[in-house]
């Protein structure tokens, strides 16, 4: 599949290579990942399984977290699935179409999560600014057309960089230095010019994730102005409370996606295995730890959450 630097092809074919330099410890590496995965299914699962079937835990902000768990999912099972057959059974061959796809569902999904997050911030501002109009605002109409928004957003910013891939002109290697198909590392094997490819990453990255990013400090911003203008102590630390938990999922999803991007821009100073190491953190830790920050923080889910342990429990008691 190779070709010598006069020959162009149609990407037929990539083999991911895993993380450069980490060839011998691979078996390794991977099962922390398969680990968190594991953790990732039963956390988002769990917790989907609770909000939907407690009526209780049918509110706009658990809702949301519904959202956020179905993102989490798709996120991290487009990508560890591969991840795992790579570093255990050495299957890194995936073809053209195959790689487009998982880097297209990667990039969404990512994106979907971000406009999520900034739909619960909305949330937390409407629930502590303006009580009283609460429920009429975020009603359940509402919050199936913010989701519906949210995807719809993801799916028409990602969509172009299927073309812009697909223009490309290969005629290198089809190795790819990755253990997923990343979008700059797919267009960086291209011998043609990837000015356009360069500068529409940089756009995303910086007109909508970072415009989110930004509105949410805002919000989050009118939110404390409020939060100190209420009469006592106690009802700023319970509203203070609402949010920890958001504020806790933000910083963990925002943290490593801005660390990676522009660790990629200085990356001919920083070693290719930390960047690859880098891109995988929004893509394990985010989603395994989400719903544990929920489970964790939150009353009503934690509430329910014990309640299923005693019955179960109970339920094993009973049958032993």
């Amino acid at each position: 599949m190779a070709a010598d630097n006069h020959t162009f092809f149609p990407p037929v074919t990539y083999i991911l290579t895993g993380i450069p330099g980490t060839e011998k410890s691979h078996v390794w590496i991977a099962i922390p990942f398969c680990l968190m995965y594991v953790a990732t299914l039963l956390g988002n699962s769990f917790l989907l399984f609770m909000i939907l079937t407690e009526r209780s835990l049918h509110e706009p902000m658990y809702l949301f977290v519904s959202m956020l768990a179905v993102a989490d999912l798709s996120l991290s099972t487009t990508t560890v699935p591969k991840m795992l057959a790579l570093f255990w059974f050495r299957a890194g061959k995936i073809s053209f179409v195959a790689c487009l796809t998982q880097m297209f569902f990667i990039h969404v999904s990512f994106l979907s999560e971000s406009a999520i997050l900034l739909a619960m911030a909305f949330d937390r501002y409407v629930a502590i600014c303006n009580p009283l109009r609460y429920t009429t605002v975020l009603t359940k109409s509402v919050i199936g057309k913010m989701g519906l928004a949210a995807v719809t957003r993801s799916f028409c910013i990602i969509f172009p960089l299927v073309f812009l891939v697909k223009r490309l002109n290969f005629c290198r290697t089809n190795l790819l230095p990755h253990n997923y198909c990343d979008y700059m590392g797919i267009a960086r094997l291209a011998c043609n010019d990837i000015t356009v490819n360069v500068w529409y990453g940089i756009a995303v990255a910086i007109l909508v994730i970072g415009l989110d990013a930004v509105l949410i400090v805002v919000s989050y911003g009118l939110i404390l102005r409020a939060v100190f203008w209420l009469p006592s102590k106690d009802a700023q630390l319970k509203a203070l409370r609402t949010c920890g938990s958001h504020v806790s999922v933000i910083l963990m999803f925002y943290t490593p996606a801005f660390f990676s991007f522009f660790a990629h821009r200085f990356g001919h100073i920083i070693p290719g295995y930390i960047l690859i190491l880098l891109a995988n953190l929004y893509v394990l830790i985010p989603p395994m730890l989400n719903p544990i920050v929920y489970a964790v923080t939150t009353k009503k889910i934690w509430r329910q959450v014990i309640n299923m342990c005693y019955q179960w429990c109970s339920r094993s008691s009973l049958l032993g």
